[in-house]
């Protein structure tokens, strides 16, 4: 098997370093084993190559150093043999039979080490082919991103996760929470007001767990009717009912090995919290209008945008079932408590519209901001992104003002300030704050100790201090 990995590996590193040694040198260094070895050893990437088997015959020092894996221990074995599971997890295309992978695949995964640290990698798995062109192989390197993604996390320096966008000190805190649930399979309960992204949190967790790569369910517990709950989320067998014409799976067997999302599962009624519960309990079903009981493998998010507690006090929801589903609590602030991220979220809007639309990219005026930064969002971001949308619109010059923005905006009065810092502004020192934070708003607006939209409407009351700035 080495042999043919040889010639593999000769062409990928000839484009490597072919501008400087000749193609004999190259040829001469590569194809002699040790001296192949020792390049991929010197590599700061992780390299595992296994066959179509999965048996590993290449493991070098950079992915012993990551794994705590000796090479002498692995090699030769079935990768999930070697590892206790699948390197990959739920992204591996060997998990069942043994299908001819993708030509080239790039995601990120967590893995646990030999020791039981969770690492965070990015990964890039490359199809090796013979001189026949039939695939014997699969080549993986990856680089250890653990150490940046928890300094980036650490110094604020992140401005979105998965697909959450945010900066605020809260969501940097959920941040933390979903890599701390990623070597884990407990059930998770989201809470959030209307809007405030709970699924893409569902999601995220889903995203950085060893389930990545299996489904990924949602379902709308408030959407179904009420008559076809029972079959939606366990499924049926043919003549269950009037209208049963085949057996059909249910939405938590078609979550087989990933995340079924119970979103807003405090509008389940009862009957169906008792059926909930004990597959909660026993991890078995039964299908509607079945004898056959099921067993599966889940993990279960669930998100309300209800306090879940007091929908127990109220005798609305079961007690033993929210202890089962609120294992680890999640809170998603509402937009009016993280408004320092909300110009991030417009920024994302724009360059989502701008690319979805092959338009050229619009840009918000100060004053348009101001309007935005001063509204309380009760539909938090799935509002900004509908008055984002309606501005672009609106808009006809690239620049979206305050009279782009929907009326329910431009219409609001933001409470009278109280006396306080804003009085005490004056336009030297707010030239000073904003000279020593190199022009940046948010650091300056800190430094003054008001928020960001106080200082946004003082710039607009005194123009000639961002003129004054180099």
């Amino acid at each position: 098997m080495f042999h043919v990995a040889l010639r593999y590996f000769y062409t990928f590193f000839k484009h490597l370093i072919t501008e400087i040694m000749t193609e004999s040198s190259i040829h001469n260094l590569i194809t002699n084993r040790e001296n192949l070895e020792r390049v991929l050893d010197n590599l700061k990437e992780g390299i595992i190559a296994h066959d179509l088997n999965r048996r590993i015959f290449f493991f070098n020092k950079e992915a012993e150093r990551v794994t705590g894996f000796r090479r002498e221990d692995v090699l030769g074995l079935d990768c999930h043999e070697a590892f206790g599971h699948p390197f990959c997890g739920g992204q591996c295309s060997f998990l069942n039979t043994k299908p001819i992978p993708e030509d080239y695949r790039e995601y990120r995964i967590n893995i646990t080490t030999r020791s039981g640290e969770t690492r965070r990698l990015e990964m890039s798995v490359t199809l090796m082919n013979n001189e026949e062109g039939r695939a014997f192989g699969v080549l993986a390197s990856f680089r250890d991103l653990t150490d940046l993604l928890n300094l980036r996390l650490e110094t604020g320096k992140i401005t979105r996760f998965d697909h959450i966008i945010g900066q605020d000190s809260q969501m940097l805190q959920i941040y933390k929470q979903i890599q701390e649930l990623a070597e884990y399979s407990f059930p998770v309960h989201i809470y959030g007001e209307t809007g405030t992204g709970k699924e893409l949190v569902a999601n995220a967790i889903h995203n950085e767990s060893i389930r990545a790569g299996a489904p990924f369910v949602p379902i709308n517990c408030g959407a179904l009717p009420e008559g076809l709950i029972e079959s939606e989320l366990f499924g049926h067998v043919k003549g269950a009912f009037s209208g049963a014409i085949r057996d059909k799976k249910g939405r938590l067997e078609l979550a087989d090995g990933g995340t079924v999302f119970l979103d807003e599962v405090a509008d389940l009624p009862k009957p169906m919290q008792v059926k909930l519960l004990r597959f909660l309990q026993e991890g078995t079903f039964e299908k509607v209008g079945g004898e056959e009981t099921k067993t599966i493998n889940v993990r279960v998010i669930s998100a309300t945008n209800r306090v879940l507690k007091k929908e127990v006090q109220r005798h609305h929801f079961r007690e033993d079932l929210y202890y089962r589903l609120n294992v680890i609590p999640i809170h998603i602030p509402p937009l009016r408590e993280r408004k320092n991220d909300i110009p991030l979220l417009i920024d994302h809007f724009l360059e989502e519209a701008a690319e979805r639309h092959g338009h050229p990219r619009h840009r918000v005026s100060k004053s348009a901001l101001v309007v935005m930064l001063d509204y309380p969002w009760p539909g938090n971001i799935r509002e900004l992104q509908n008055a984002v949308q309606f501005a672009i619109v609106r808009c006809d010059d690239g620049t979206i003002r305050p009279d782009n923005l929907p009326l329910e905006l431009r219409q609001f009065q933001a409470p009278a300030c109280r006396p306080g810092p804003t009085s005490k502004l004056n336009p030297e020192m707010v030239h000073i704050a904003l000279q020593t934070a190199g022009g940046n708003k948010a650091k300056a607006a800190k430094a003054l100790g008001v928020g960001r939209a106080t200082l946004y409407r003082f710039l607009d009351a005194h123009p000639e201090i961002q003129d004054s700035l180099p």
